[in-house]
């Protein structure tokens, strides 16, 4: 991990085409602004975890479900 010190309004690049400028720092909290191609995902990490977290219990709850089709489909 590469630790780095900004000021406000101090930036930082990211290969050729991603740029994180500090925008505000106040009362302990950074604002920062990125500049990246739309193809780029950016999230915040508590959501990318909420998500596979959601997307986890989905596809047990999905197996559950499929299985249940099956069960009924063969009873057919």
């Amino acid at each position: 991990m590469l630790v780095l010190a900004r000021k406000t309004d101090e930036s930082i690049i990211i290969g050729d085409d991603i740029h994180v400028k500090i925008i505000s720092i106040e009362k302990g909290v950074v604002k920062l602004g990125i500049d990246a191609p739309a193809d780029v995902s950016i999230i915040r990490e508590e959501l990318a975890r909420d998500i596979a977290k959601m997307n986890k219990e989905a596809s047990l709850h999905a197996e559950d479900g499929n299985l249940e089709d099956l069960t009924k489909l063969i009873k057919r």
